[in-house]
């Protein structure tokens, strides 16, 4: 760069800058100058169209008219809507699908749930329920329980084909949760078709075992949740290879060596018998 300075008196130094120098720095402060502008321009654009949008996003063409659940037997369409919040057709731009199915999954018979958003106006909700395994008597009425121990329905009377729970105390509001009950749930929930018809209440023992009532008045002592297609297989290869008298008690606790033991006014005889199995 060259420069001259020069001493100017009572005013110190002047520096004198080269043409070229000082055309450069111009031009450099007008290109700045102009990428602020254009910076500030795209600014009010974006924030011109930001108030323009949201009012159109929030008004009635853009907001969740149609209006789809799958999935749903026992919980009305309209509950369902409702808990998710889509009841009164909200602005798409507010529907959260995870809140959404997150509040779903509290309703007493849901145990899964998704939402999808369908622009412009669409919104699909697909559930998945629980089966219910078992029942639990309250007075006249009854409720439902799944494998979980969730109460799932109170209904007017005892249903058909479920196992009834017992000593595992009331039952809650549906939604809540029957802890005492899962050893009898977990067996229950695992019996295979043949003898879910034979099975007809189930109660968890202070020891942490289960004992079972056949629908033919004969009790059967399973013990623990354990081994559980082997003690099945031992119940089955009784039941069907045996007459046992109403009262009987067949001891599956020990799998592959099942025991049975009469009811007392057969002979009065209170030991307990071995039973074969096949296989």
């Amino acid at each position: 760069m060259l420069a001259e300075a020069r001493e100017k008196k009572g005013e110190g130094f002047e520096v004198a800058i080269d043409p070229r120098l000082a055309a450069r720095r111009q031009q450099v402060r007008r290109r700045a100058s102009m990428r602020r502008r254009v910076l500030l321009g795209l600014l009010a654009l974006v924030s011109l169209l930001a108030a323009s949008t949201w009012p159109l996003l929030h008004s009635r063409f853009f907001s969740a008219r149609v209006l789809r659940v799958t999935g749903n037997t026992h919980t009305p369409s309209a509950v369902i809507l409702s808990a998710a919040g889509l009841a009164n057709h909200p602005p798409m731009i507010d529907v959260h699908p995870s809140a959404a199915a997150a509040a779903l999954r509290r309703l007493p018979w849901v145990a899964g749930a998704s939402v999808a958003l369908h622009w412009p106006d669409g919104v699909a909700v697909t559930v998945t329920e629980r089966v219910p395994v078992a029942y639990v008597a309250e007075g006249p009425r009854a409720a439902e329980v799944d494998a979980t121990g969730r109460v799932l329905a109170l209904v007017a009377s005892a249903p058909s084909g479920l196992a009834q729970l017992v000593s595992v105390g009331n039952p809650g509001a549906p939604g809540t949760t029957l802890a005492r009950a899962a050893p009898a749930l977990e067996v229950l929930a695992a019996l295979p078709a043949a003898l879910r018809g034979l099975v007809s209440a189930a109660a968890p023992t202070s020891s942490g075992g289960v004992d079972l009532a056949l629908s033919d008045g004969v009790g059967v002592r399973f013990g623990p949740p354990r081994e559980l297609q082997a003690k099945f297989e031992d119940i089955a290869s009784v039941v069907v290879g045996a007459s046992l008298a109403a009262g009987s008690l067949l001891d599956v606790t020990v799998p592959t060596y099942p025991a049975v033991t009469p009811p007392p006014a057969s002979g009065g005889s209170t030991g307990a018998t071995t039973a074969t199995t096949s296989g």
